[in-house]
């Protein structure tokens, strides 16, 4: 059985940061995408950030230049440093993977809990 938990939410100042990490765990053969999802009160859950396995990253426009997508393979972990956080952040984040399990031969979607991220003064 495959797990992803995530870490790392809490409640920040305008301006501030903060980083959140999600980790697979269970049966997992092999890893492609890793990223993280949000959503809003009343609104679609939309992309954040994600990241191949090959190291290239994918940024929605709203956070580019503020918000960075690592991860570390050996540890079937990413990460999201966010930085100049405003209002418009608040939302439970969600992190994805698209993996294969063991004993399987395609990928799927996984999702993690979500942790809530609030922005406010």
């Amino acid at each position: 059985q495959v797990q992803l938990v995530e870490s790392g939410g809490g409640l920040v100042q305008p301006g501030g940061s903060l980083r959140l990490s999600c980790a697979a765990s269970g049966s997992i053969r092999n890893i492609y995408t890793m990223g993280w999802y949000r959503q809003a009160p009343g609104k679609q859950r939309e992309l954040v950030a994600a990241l191949t396995s090959g190291g290239r990253p994918n940024y929605a426009d709203s956070v580019k230049g503020r918000f960075t997508i690592s991860r570390d393979n050996t540890k079937n972990t990413v990460y999201l440093q966010m930085n100049s956080l405003t209002p418009e952040d608040t939302a439970v984040y969600y992190c994805n993977a698209d993996l294969q399990a063991q004993g399987m031969d395609y990928y799927r979607h996984y999702w993690g809990q979500g942790t809530q991220v609030t922005v406010s003064s």
